[in-house]
């Protein structure tokens, strides 16, 4: 039986358009703000890791919290949309804020600054949007295969996004006079696109009504309708073991996305030339996304998303792997080519994660009964919240132990051999974990053999 339809192609492209609104906030902070802060404010990079991590215990609970809110909702834009809408107007603010940090205030007002805007960026604005826009896809349609083209045109976006941030915000800081003016110039612009983006992004879907989204296969209960606190959902999410293997992947994704950002440094100081890093993002995102545009044909061809998850990331470990080989004999064509086929591999995952979510979300339902969309979506603002700003902290005590001066034009060969552990050993290994891992997270079947116990 064909499943029913929901959605148009030009509402999955509107849907998808929102990722240009989330990257511009994710791809300039991660790519960017640690050169920013350690090369322009000069600030230390052990001490803004040291501020990075600490603004973490702000963002612990923050991601349940929304999400729960976002289930508890009702409005004339249904559940998620207006936390989507509205949150990203902080968005743009703290965002530009970051990026704003007077020269000429003392070292220690400069870090608080930072901290404040950082924290208020992640730990509320960013989580409210993130978490509510992950959550239309289980919102505005229950058909599996559009969740999938759905995620897909979303990183579409997403890493286009990426891409072009990358290629251009070096020589965009230059052209707007370069130091912290030029930084401030361009992530007010930034800001500014975004908050346009997301809108038309907000009125491109339209969400089911809860009576419709309630509605599973003739032989499944009718969800309990009591409310439950945050503690409930907590509980909930946590005893779903698949949600939290997302959690860790998610995490560790993004863990891996900080590393390649740190690629900035490995170009400019190894490679001798800043302008690879445009070269390489090049190499990271072209692939990511033509294996987006074939992720929902290749679901379909294996019958689901475990295989070619499980299959991808295999590829793109042995990719990173090819990627350390070429570093160490100095081959950036060869660098290049292996970067793209690791990226290729792993472009599946982020295509059709957002499906596997929904799935997820159906798997706490089928066992407690209970629909938690909003709350289950938290893994995806935890991952890159959690993630991103470990793997940016890290990053900067590595870089602070190696003796790295962001001041100096030259950096000790200490540093030096950081930057090939960074850039080149540690997305391998993170690689791994992830493939071993994605070879435990069989949701669909799970759901599948649920569903047929229940008949």
């Amino acid at each position: 039986m064909q499943e029913k339809k929901y959605l148009k192609w030009y509402n999955m492209v509107g849907y998808g358009s929102g990722d240009i609104a989330g990257n511009v906030v994710y791809a300039f902070l991660s790519s960017f703000v640690m050169i920013y802060l350690t090369n322009t404010v000069g600030l230390n990079a052990g001490v803004v890791g040291a501020l990075i991590a600490a603004s973490k215990f702000f963002d612990g609970v923050t991601d349940v919290f929304f999400g729960a809110m976002i289930d508890k909702t009702k409005s004339r834009l249904g559940k998620a949309r207006p936390w989507m809408l509205f949150a990203y107007i902080g968005c743009a603010i703290t965002l530009a804020a970051i990026f704003m940090i007077p020269v000429n205030m003392g070292k220690t007002a400069q870090y608080a600054w930072f901290f404040v805007a950082y924290t208020m960026l992640n730990a509320v604005f960013y989580t409210a949007n993130n978490i509510a826009y992950s959550a239309l896809t289980a919102l505005v349609t229950k058909n599996s295969k559009e969740r999938v083209q759905m995620g897909s045109f979303r990183f579409i976006f997403a890493f286009a996004t990426s891409l072009l941030i990358q290629s251009i915000t070096v020589k965009a800081v230059s052209t707007f006079g370069g130091g912290a003016s030029g930084w401030r110039t361009v992530a007010i612009i930034y800001a500014v696109i975004g908050l346009i983006v997301n809108t038309i992004s907000v009125f491109s879907v339209k969400e089911l009504k809860e009576e419709e989204l309630q509605e599973e296969t003739a032989n499944i209960t009718i969800a309990q309708k009591e409310k439950y606190g945050l503690i409930q959902a907590a509980k909930l999410l946590i005893s779903n073991k698949f949600y939290l293997m997302i959690c860790g992947v998610y995490i560790l994704q993004q863990v891996y996305t900080a590393m390649i950002n740190m690629g900035l440094y490995y170009m400019t100081y190894v490679l001798k030339n800043e302008n690879l890093f445009g070269v390489f993002s090049w190499a990271v995102n072209i692939p990511l996304i033509f294996a987006l545009v074939l992720t929902p044909t290749l679901v379909a061809r294996w019958n689901g998303m475990y295989k070619l998850n499980l299959r991808g990331y295999m590829l793109g470990t042995f990719g990173r792997a090819m990627v350390i080989l070429a570093g160490y004999l100095g081959n950036v064509p060869m660098m290049l080519l292996f970067t793209g086929i690791a990226a290729l591999g792993q472009g599946p995952w982020q295509g059709d994660m957002n499906a596997v979510i929904a799935s997820c979300s159906e798997y706490t339902y089928l066992t407690k009964n209970k629909r938690v969309d909003g709350a289950m979506y938290s893994c995806t603002s935890l991952g890159v919240k959690l993630g991103g700003g470990l793997g940016t902290a890290i990053a900067g005590w590595m870089l602070a132990a190696s003796g790295f001066d962001g001041m100096a034009a030259v950096q000790p060969e200490s540093c030096i051999r950081m930057l090939h552990f960074m850039y080149l050993w540690l997305p391998m290994l993170i690689s791994i974990v992830i493939t071993i891992v994605l070879s435990k997270m069989n949701v669909e079947d799970a759901n599948k053999k649920l569903m047929q116990q229940s008949k």
